[in-house]
C-alpha cells in the first residue's frame, strides 16, 4: 500500500530498523523512536497513519503511549507488538484502546498485512483500482497503467501516483505530499517532491495527466 505513513516504536533498535526497511520495501513512510517518551514527541509534530508500539519500551510503555493515542483522539490506529502471547494479554492490550495485537516472533508479511489493513481504516474507504483519465492504480497489486501500458515505477513514484489519484481531481500540497510518501528525514525545502514528479510525468507519457496547479501544488487530470 502506498501513501502511508507508520511510526515504529521499540527499544531493541535492530528490530525497530528491521520493521522500518521492510515497511520501506512495501511503499510506506516510516519514522523510528526507541522508547515510549520519544513515540510521544513523534506523533505530537507528525500525522501517523499507524503506530506500531512494543509494549516494553523504556520513558514511556506502549501500553501508555497507546492510552495517549487514545485519549488525544488522533485517528492513528495502533498495533502492539509484544512477547507476552496469553489471551489475558491480548484482551488487556486491546482494552488499552490498540486497533490490532502481534505477539513476537511474528511472520514479516503478517505484520506488513496488519499495517496495511490499519491503515485502510483511516481513510475514507475508495475502490481497489483507482480510475481517471486513463490512468489505472492498483493499490493491492501495486501496479499501474496509461491506457492499457504498464508503468515501471519506483516506491517513491507509486505513493505520489496514489496520492494524487486518491485526491480525486483536487490539487495535493507539495507538503502532503512530502508527509504522505516521505518520512521525517525528508528536507521540506529540497526538490525531492519536483523531482519525483518529473520523472513520473515521463513515465506517464503525454498527454500529460499530472498537472502542476500554481500556488496549490499537484493534481491527476487531463486539462
Amino acid at each position: 500500500m502506498a501513501a502511508v505513513r507508520v511510526l515504529v516504536a521499540d527499544d531493541e533498535r535492530l528490530l525497530a530498523e528491521t520493521i522500518a526497511v521492510g515497511l520501506r520495501r512495501a511503499a510506506m513512510a516510516v519514522d523510528v523512536a526507541y522508547d515510549g517518551a520519544e513515540a510521544v514527541e513523534k506523533i505530537g509534530i507528525n500525522r501517523y497513519d499507524v503506530a506500531v508500539l512494543d509494549r516494553d519500551m523504556p520513558e514511556a510503555t506502549g501500553d501508555d503511549v497507546c492510552r495517549w493515542i487514545a485519549g488525544q483522539r488522533l485517528g492513528t490506529r495502533v498495533l502492539l507488538l509484544t512477547a507476552a502471547c496469553g489471551i489475558y494479554d491480548r484482551v488487556e492490550g486491546l482494552g488499552l484502546g490498540a486497533d490490532d495485537y502481534l505477539t513476537k516472533p511474528f511472520a514479516f508479511a503478517e505484520l506488513v498485512a496488519r499495517v496495511q489493513a490499519l491503515a485502510r481504516r483511516t481513510a475514507p474507504a475508495l475502490p481497489p483500482v483507482l480510475e481517471r483519465d486513463g490512468v489505472e492504480l492498483d493499490v493491492a497489486t501495486r501496479t499501474a497503467s496509461r491506457d492499457g501500458r504498464p508503468l515501471a515505477l519506483t516506491h517513491k513514484e507509486f505513493g505520489v501516483l496514489h496520492a494524487l489519484m486518491r485526491a480525486q481531481g483536487q490539487a495535493v500540497t507539495t507538503e502532503d505530499l512530502l508527509e504522505q510518501v516521505w518520512d521525517e528525514h525528508a528536507d521540506p525545502f529540497s526538490n525531492v517532491v519536483r523531482v519525483t514528479v518529473s520523472t513520473l510525468r515521463r513515465k506517464l507519457g503525454e498527454p500529460q495527466v499530472v498537472q502542476t496547479v500554481p500556488r496549490a501544488g499537484y493534481r491527476v487530470g487531463l486539462r
